[in-house]
């Protein structure tokens, strides 16, 4: 039994995803050929259009960009919120084929803060993956699988287009997202962002973009909707 460390890889994208989601933008503004598109939008010009359209919120040009993602070390916690991002493709380690046996697992933070806690959060796992075992052994793994926690470790691929991945940004990298979700966002944000420096430039929490919380629960970094728009 060993604690899960979060490890992501960006396996694949889009080649030239900055010029391609120029390219796709810029063609939806002019009547030349494919051909000279392809001649026009050099990098300072896909940088300079760019910045204007996701500005603006023209954002379906992003579709034409996709990336896709190697995640290792996060909690099964984690995937139940991932997936609910719809606009995406997702293969995940089956429980069902898989065996958990000695699971490796994640503990939160506030957990691990305390050392009573993570004494009592430790022999927790160890007494799952003793029953796991157990019910394995005498039914299919995809009923054993039944005593699994939340804290055990998961791996998943996952494909999004670089419109999703704005959205995911958005929603995750605010500082009142779960915990575990945020710091994948930021790490999955670090690494598109070198891949596509200008498709990714201005990626954020959502408040970043609108100047206040759109939440309804600010952290206090920027005022609520409310405040801003005069409704207080």
């Amino acid at each position: 039994m060993t604690e899960a460390k979060l490890n992501v890889k960006l396996l694949a994208h889009t080649p030239n995803p900055d010029l391609t989601t120029a390219t796709a933008a810029h063609l939806c503004y002019a009547s030349s050929s494919i051909d000279d598109l392809i001649k026009k939008v050099d990098s300072a010009y896909a940088e300079k259009l760019l910045k204007r359209l996701i500005g603006e919120g023209h954002w379906s040009v992003l579709e034409h960009a996709s990336f896709t993602f190697g995640i290792e070390g996060v909690s099964r916690a984690l995937t139940h919120q991932l997936v609910r991002h719809r606009i995406a493709s997702y293969s995940q380690q089956s429980q069902r084929y898989v065996n958990a046996k000695d699971f490796s697992y994640v503990i939160p933070p506030k957990v691990k803060d305390d050392k009573e806690l993570t004494k009592k959060f430790e022999e927790f796992m160890d007494k799952a993956s003793e029953l796991y075992g157990e019910f394995a052994e005498k039914v299919p793994k995809e009923d054993a699988r039944f005593v699994l926690p939340n804290a055990a470790e998961s791996k998943i691929i996952v494909t999004m287009n670089a419109r999703s991945l704005y959205n995911f940004f958005e929603r995750r990298c605010c500082v009142r997202a779960q915990w575990e979700i945020r710091i994948l966002a930021l790490e999955m944000r670090k690494l598109v962002q070198e891949a596509a420096p200008k498709l990714f430039e201005n990626a954020d929490a959502i408040c970043e973009r609108l100047g206040y919380c759109p939440e309804g629960k600010t952290c206090g970094r920027y005022p609520l909707k409310e405040e801003v728009l005069g409704k207080k």
